[in-house]
């Protein structure tokens, strides 16, 4: 429904770079940097060989394609709408239902809209669907379980991050 729900790109576009500044924080030999090398089997000087342009260009693409999913996890009204206007009322802005949502929205749409409802949403999408997925491939590639739970950290502080911007930033 036009109105009720927009997407905010400014929001989306300062989000995606929160995992650069939460990696280079996280990742800075002086907090887990070294430990990640050591458990990835890397060393500095295959780090310094990458084209660190193409790295960073791709990677804020990814980051915006996740900070704009994220936003459907911790943005509850996303939902409320999806059930409210489901079925053939979806496309009709004066049907009941309509009607019914906007009525809804106007009354309970600001809430849960704080960095803490999104952060706690985003951490736990960090454990639960992040570090799952970043285990199962590591069970696969024979990483440690140093590596699962380093990066498995850093993805836990990052979504949390992330999922509080996003929904805060009404």
């Amino acid at each position: 429904m036009e109105g009720l729900i927009h997407i905010n790109w400014i929001a989306l576009l300062v989000a995606s770079l929160i995992p650069f500044v939460t990696g280079f924080i996280f990742y800075h030999p002086k907090v887990a940097g070294t430990k990640w090398m050591v458990a990835a089997g890397l060393t500095e000087e295959q780090l310094k060989g990458a084209n660190m342009g193409l790295i960073f260009g791709v990677s804020f693409i990814l980051n915006f394609m996740i900070a704009f999913g994220i936003q459907f996890f911790v943005i509850h009204q996303w939902g409320m709408i999806g059930v409210l206007m489901g079925g053939q009322d979806a496309m009709n802005p004066s049907s009941e239902a309509a009607q019914t949502a906007r009525t809804l929205f106007e009354k309970y749409g600001n809430n849960f809209r704080t960095f803490k409802h999104g952060a706690m949403h985003g951490g736990f999408a960090g454990l639960l669907i992040a570090s799952a997925i970043i285990g199962v491939n590591s069970m696969f590639e024979r990483r440690s379980f140093s590596y699962i739970l380093i990066n498995g950290i850093y993805w836990i502080i990052t979504l949390a991050l992330v999922g509080g911007l996003v929904c805060a930033w009404v």
